[in-house]
């Protein structure tokens, strides 16, 4: 230990000052223990006490090369304490024969900064003639008006190597916090300890102060002691507010850290005990916990109050049963609750009497919570934001501790306003992510899990970072012929104005696609549609159209990532070789479609980029990864879907996927040709009963003879309006059975026929009404040649086509 100049510490117990005490530096080993055991930091000062040097001692378990005891059995509480050893392992002295240590808890679950020092110097003062015995051993001493400080923290990173400004600055708080280090020397002297880097302490003010004090009183000099006195309480006084004032900066800097609700209220209650209360019960309103609009109105007897935390120094469990978390009550009239939660202001309690602490009992049935308050010292500081109580902290201190008095009730005031405003704000966060979670579920289509010809499966994943909404979307449209649109769109950002920007484009996806409009041309489309809503936004899009019947998809790409098509045959996948196009919003580019052929039971993989992007790494191979987990074989959709999920996520952590993620995925079943059944028409009146007689035959050798009326009629009526608008080539009838029986009449005629309310007297346009009564489904379509009209009839249980019975087997 290095002597240095007298000085006096601050006592915990503000006990009178000893003029024998002194202060002194020794050589200090500073180690670093992260929540998982190992060392993370490793002083030069460590290595030689330790014998163990930086480069070994980082990264391994901390018990096996600091040998004290105690060092994370009391996690979040400074200890301290000697440990002698007289072994040696090896030749190689791992730690001293004598070595004095303290350990304190670091911002962050489980984190602990270790001081240890050689005491082997200091065993000549262990006893005395008068006094034998070992009087050396660790202690802590209040020592928050260090003036040192800033030296501190910028010494040391130079003993503890890879420390930076901030988190040495964060480290010096948290040890003048808790307890400065010192030295017991004898029954009557303490040693503050701090870190030999070679500077010079110097005697601080309130050292001569009390030394201008000592002198005055043995001169016997009234006026000089009364000066010197009143520069002391003038020191103490300022002292005081320095601390509170430190105090409120601190617990600013500990709160606020996160927009999440919960995890604000944990931060406020710890940032408050055990420094300025032992007991912190956090109370809030429905709307604020439900991350609603503001609460309406002040608050009243009928106000339900929700207990969201309690912190405490009590031994544990004491709380739990007597006032649990996520209880709702609410506050009578008489209490000091209600009269702080209506005022808007703190209400102190210096001691709770027998008689306040049996009326506030009476509010919890068959729960006695006397033994909790009475005698306590009690603080009520409302949560404020806007001039709007938001909720109130019921604080408590021990009966042994001082009570709390009017400056307390300052800085308790203090300290709600800005916990208040840390909690409103997470509050409005939470009310601005539930609207727009709302709004982009309500985007979200509830995709069918099976059409004609079709099976699909679905997933969904928010975004991880603030403001997680995102502008990815997918859907699936059911088209005439049994064919099925498929797409995925990413609209590039993130919030409110990216899913309504979403919301719009695929509304408008599901109008063209309705309109039967080619891919190319649909994009194409909105593109210009994305031009007349502005120019701040752009979108990827792919849009494909499966057609079962003809085995074939009909694709065309708007900047988006390729799909990927998983054969049946061979099991192999493939990136489909895509035009690449623009982002819908660029304008003034040419779109293409390409025809792909497929084959019964191939897959069909559709996603965003948030999927394969990965932060630092090039996007070929997150595309190759999804080429890879698509070809994996599953025993269904969801299944396949999942383990893409999986496989991909695994190469990633959360914060390296930040975009919210959507996939698609498609089995295409086909239609066997047995299942599909064309005719061409002439465009004459006879027609009609030709085509009755053409289903009725068909029919019957589907085996669907029950639905041979319905369907007589209702192809008779579809027929016989062709034939009349017809403009000169032939009609074409077709029946398909997939998962319905599927009708459809197509002419070269492009006015779509209309749903007419015909009266009694009318000759006509009453067709359309008879389809619409007794089909499942109809609609109209235009196409290249002119129009169709197709209708559906639900088949009887069991008399699916032969892909879909085998597909829905499997």
């Amino acid at each position: 230990m290095v002597a240095a100049e007298p000085e006096i510490p601050q006592q915990r117990d503000h006990a009178p000052p000893d003029t024998r005490t002194v202060s002194g530096r020794i050589p200090l080993a500073v180690a670093v223990v992260d929540p998982s055991g190992r060392i993370s930091h490793w002083s030069s000062g460590a290595g030689k006490l330790f014998g163990v040097h930086r480069d070994e001692a980082l990264g391994r378990v901390a018990a096996e090369i600091v040998p004290v005891t105690g060092v994370l059995d009391a996690p979040g509480y400074p200890t301290a304490g000697r440990f002698r050893t007289h072994g040696q392992d090896g030749g190689e002295r791992r730690g001293s024969g004598d070595i004095l240590w303290w350990t304190y808890p670091l911002p962050g679950p489980g984190a602990v900064l270790v001081l240890a020092t050689d005491a082997t110097p200091l065993r000549a003062v262990e006893g005395t003639a008068d006094e034998p015995g070992e009087k050396v051993g660790a202690g802590f001493a209040r020592y928050t008006d260090f003036d040192r400080a800033e030296d501190l923290a910028r010494g040391l990173p130079e003993i503890m190597p890879g420390m930076s400004p901030r988190e040495s600055g964060v480290i010096v708080e948290r040890v003048l916090e808790l307890g400065y280090p010192v030295l017991e020397l004898s029954r009557h002297a303490r040693v503050p300890v701090t870190p030999d880097w070679g500077v010079p302490r110097r005697t601080t003010r309130r050292a001569r102060l009390l030394r201008a004090v000592t002198e005055a009183g043995a001169a016997r000099d009234e006026r000089a002691l009364a000066a010197a006195e009143a520069d002391l309480a003038s020191d103490l006084e300022y002292a005081a507010v320095r601390e509170r004032l430190e105090f409120l900066n601190e617990v600013s800097s500990r709160i606020g850290s996160s927009l999440d609700l919960g995890r604000t209220i944990e931060e406020v209650g710890r940032a408050v005990v055990p420094r300025f209360t032992d007991v912190a019960g956090t109370y809030l309103r429905e709307q604020v916990i439900a991350g609603e609009g503001f609460p309406d109105g002040p608050p009243d007897t009928s106000t339900l109050w929700h207990r969201v935390a309690v912190e405490h120094t009590d031994e544990p469990g004491r709380w739990d049963d007597v006032v649990p978390v996520g209880e709702s009550m609410t506050f009578p009239a008489h209490t000091p609750f209600f009269q702080c939660m209506t005022s808007g202001e703190p209400v102190l309690v210096p001691r709770v009497t027998e008689e306040m602490g049996h009326a506030i009992a009476a509010q919890f049935e068959k729960r006695d919570i006397r033994p909790l308050i009475t005698h306590r010292s009690m603080l009520v500081v409302p949560l404020k934001a806007r001039q709007v109580v938001l909720g109130f902290m019921i604080l408590l201190r021990h009966r042994e501790r001082p009570e709390f008095h009017d400056m307390d009730r300052v800085t308790g005031a203090e300290l709600a306003a800005r916990a208040g405003l840390v909690l409103d704000n997470a509050r409005m966060y939470t009310y601005q992510e539930n609207v727009a979670d709302t709004l982009q579920d309500s985007m979200l289509p509830r995709v069918e899990p099976r059409t004609p010809g079709c099976d699909t499966a679905t997933r969904y994943l928010p975004g991880t970072r603030l403001g997680r909404v995102g502008g990815d979307w997918f859907d699936t449209i059911r088209l005439s012929g049994c064919r099925t649109a498929l797409v995925v769109g990413d609209v590039m950002g993130h919030g409110l104005h990216s899913a309504a920007m979403m919301g719009q484009l695929r509304t408008a996806v599901q109008t063209m696609a309705a309109m039967d409009t080619e891919p190319a041309r649909l994009l194409r489309s909105l593109d210009d549609l994305a031009q007349r809503l502005g120019d701040h936004y752009l979108a990827t899009c792919l849009y494909a159209v499966y057609d079962p019947v003809r085995g074939e998809l009909r694709i065309a790409n708007a900047g988006h990532i390729p799909p990927v098509l998983v054969r049946a045959g061979d099991g192999r996948s493939e990136l489909l070789e895509l035009p690449s196009g623009a982002p819908i919003g660029v304008g003034r580019v040419a779109f293409a479609s390409v025809t792909v052929p497929v084959s019964p039971g191939d897959r069909l993989v559709m996603c965003t980029d948030g999927l394969i992007e990965v932060r630092g790494q090039d996007i070929g191979a997150g595309l190759a990864a999804l080429c890879e987990s698509a070809a994996h074989p599953a025993a269904s959709m969801d299944a396949a879907c999942d383990t893409i999920i999986r496989t991909l996520a695994a190469a990633t952590t959360p914060e390296d996927r930040r975009d919210d993620v959507a996939l698609l995925m498609a089995r295409l079943n086909g239609v066997a040709a047995e299942d599909t059944a064309l005719w061409r028409l002439a465009a004459a009146p006879e027609e009609a009963g030709r085509a009755r007689r053409l289903v009725r035959d068909q029919l019957r050798r589907w085996g669907l003879a029950a639905l041979v009326d319905t369907a007589q009629l209702l192809v008779s009526e579809v027929v016989t309006n062709a034939v009349r608008h017809a403009r000169s080539g032939p009609v074409r009838l077709r029946l398909v059975r997939c998962d319905a029986l599927l009708c459809e009449v197509a002419d070269d005629g492009h006015e779509l026929p209309v749903l007419l309310n015909a009266r009694e007297t009318d000759e006509a346009g009453r067709g359309l009404s008879v389809v619409s009564r007794l089909a499942t489904g109809w609609g109209t379509s235009r196409t290249d040649r002119g129009k169709t009209v197709w209708f559906e009839l639900p088949l009887p249980a069991g008399r699916g086509g032969a892909r879909g019975r085998a597909a829905g087997a499997g």
